[in-house]
């Protein structure tokens, strides 16, 4: 996908090939006509003459399509027009035909509008010019595409979990063939691991996607390769037509086909700003996860194609499949749903630290003592001071709260959401309970106890603007007194500035580092 149209679909004009295109001379603009080409594929052939780009299908049949008889190639230049028509009408001019001297039928051709080199997306990423407006146009058209796509039974099929796992469990079985000549990069069988963990705890997840109309008929091969930088626009070319199957996408999973290539250019920041572009003019509530996730299993899909070319002897090739496939595994470690634990006596300085947490990941945030009173039906600023164990405090209103707290953390997790959960976490059986959850939720779980000196334990106390929690300097020594020890947990003195104790838990929530990948995220949310 070199040039405009180098993949096939379909017209109801069935013009000529324009014979003027073929003399030298002037566009009609008055300006010299760009030189002649050929560009040639394993299934095409395009001719660019003047301001035309005539593109021939190949006679072929390699397996996924089949291209051996004139009627075939007919139907598949047809398929061609009519399906990027959807995206640059004014680029695909309809079916032309050419003749040969003896031959009984015409050949069919795709005609197009040439699209000038120079203007090529991926040539502007590569010389460093500033593409935001060009990445902002692209995800409002998208957007507004999917807005309109066609939706149905047959689309929203391809949008389920399973359908997902056998896309890239047929990836994985492809890679694996290749391994007798030891050409499987590093880092598959993580990549591996990481897949079935995600879409093992995440149907609830892409049942909503499709509940919501976000599978759609979309383009399904979104390269930078295909996308012009016009005056009047941007045109989007060679959209994926010999299988509808693989045209039938979330759209989120559209969008990350061209983040990714943008990684590839060497610009993640583009990447990022385009979806995060694409998700507001689609008003797309999905979890950065789930973004993380499709960049990765389009890097995959093209490390597998590249391994391919490498066995062909296409030169780079090996190096591209092991450079896709580090692509991948950032991003399935990025995409990597996790249950994070913060606990610790009041005063400790858990609820500060447990914000800070989950604004510098952009995750949910779930307060224990704002939800104890909302259960009660008060508001959270509203005092319930009462004696140790009494009130809204009892054994019972305790294990109510937690219950609570821990059913909505698995509901936030099968929905690809990763969750801090800020509480005492005094209590073992309560702890055993979270580690449950994350469990059935193919999470990661990560318990952090904060601690202070005393006095500074008390200080906070007895300065401490009221809010949601209603404990004072007795609650805690009584607390104090009977709190068991938590082996497992990450200890975190939070004494310091806030920022040296959240820096210092990344590295135990986020192991393998918090810039691995873009940063696809929103504003950290705590739901009512």
């Amino acid at each position: 996908m070199t040039e405009p149209g180098l993949h096939p679909q379909s017209a109801r004009s069935v013009p000529r090939a324009d014979p003027s295109a073929l003399r030298p001379g002037a566009r009609r603009d008055g300006g010299p006509l760009p030189r002649a080409e050929v560009c040639e594929t394993h299934t095409a052939i395009v001719f660019f003459v003047g301001d035309r780009a005539y593109k021939l299908k190949k006679p072929v049949d390699v397996g996924f399509l089949d291209y051996t008889s004139v009627t075939a190639r007919r139907t598949a230049c047809e398929r061609e027009i009519a399906l990027n028509r959807r995206f640059s009408p004014d680029v695909y001019l309809g079916l032309g035909e050419i003749r040969s001297p003896g031959v009984e039928e015409a050949e069919p051709l795709v005609v197009m509008r040439r699209m000038p080199a120079e203007r090529r997306l991926s040539r502007l990423v590569r010389d460093g010019a500033d593409v935001d407006d060009v990445l902002r146009t692209v995800a409002r058209h998208l957007a507004a595409w999917h807005a309109k796509a066609p939706r149905g039974r047959d689309v929203d099929e391809q949008g389920t979990r399973d359908a997902l796992a056998s896309r890239w469990e047929a990836g994985f079985a492809q890679v694996r063939a290749l391994a007798a000549d030891g050409s499987v990069p590093d880092g598959v069988a993580e990549t591996e691991r990481l897949v079935r963990r995600y879409l093992a705890g995440r149907k609830p997840l892409f049942d909503s996607r499709i509940a919501q109309g976000r599978v759609v008929d979309g383009h399904g091969d979104l390269l930078a390769e295909d996308i012009f930088c016009l005056d009047d626009g941007p045109r989007v070319l060679d959209c994926l037509e010999f299988d509808d199957d693989l045209r039938h996408v979330d759209g989120l999973d559209d969008a990350a086909f061209l983040a990714m290539d943008l990684e590839q250019l060497g610009a993640p920041e583009a990447a990022a700003y385009f979806l995060a572009q694409y998700s507001e003019y689609s008003g797309d509530p999905a979890p950065p996860s789930l973004w993380h996730h499709y960049v990765a299993y389009r890097a995959f899909v093209r490390a597998k194609v590249s391994l391919i070319q490498a066995r062909q002897g296409a030169p780079g090739a090996q190096a591209a499949s092991r450079r896709l496939t580090s692509t991948a595994l950032r991003h399935l470690r990025s995409s990597t749903v996790c249950l994070v634990l913060v606990g610790g006596l009041p005063g400790s300085g858990k609820s500060t630290l447990s914000g800070a947490l989950a604004d510098r990941l952009g995750v949910a945030l779930l307060s224990s003592d704002r939800l104890r009173k909302e259960l009660a039906g008060i508001p959270p600023e509203q005092s319930a001071a009462a004696g140790y164990g009494e009130g809204l405090y009892t054994p019972e209103w305790t294990a109510r709260t937690y219950t609570t707290l821990l059913d909505r953390a698995a509901a936030l997790l099968s929905r690809g959401e990763s969750v801090v959960l800020d509480a005492t976490w005094s209590d073992a059986r309560q702890r055993e309970a979270a580690l449950r959850v994350a469990e059935r939720g193919s999470a990661d779980l990560v318990a952090l106890h904060c601690h202070v000196p005393g006095d500074v334990s008390a200080a906070r106390l007895r300065t401490r603007a009221p809010g949601a929690s209603d404990a004072d300097a007795g609650i805690a020594t009584a607390m104090a007194a009977g709190e068991p020890p938590w082996a497992e947990a990450l200890s975190v003195d939070t004494s310091g500035p806030i920022e040296s104790a959240v820096t210092r838990v990344l590295a135990a929530v986020r192991p393998w580092g918090t810039g691995q990948a873009p940063v696809y995220r929103r504003p950290r949310m705590e739901p009512d």
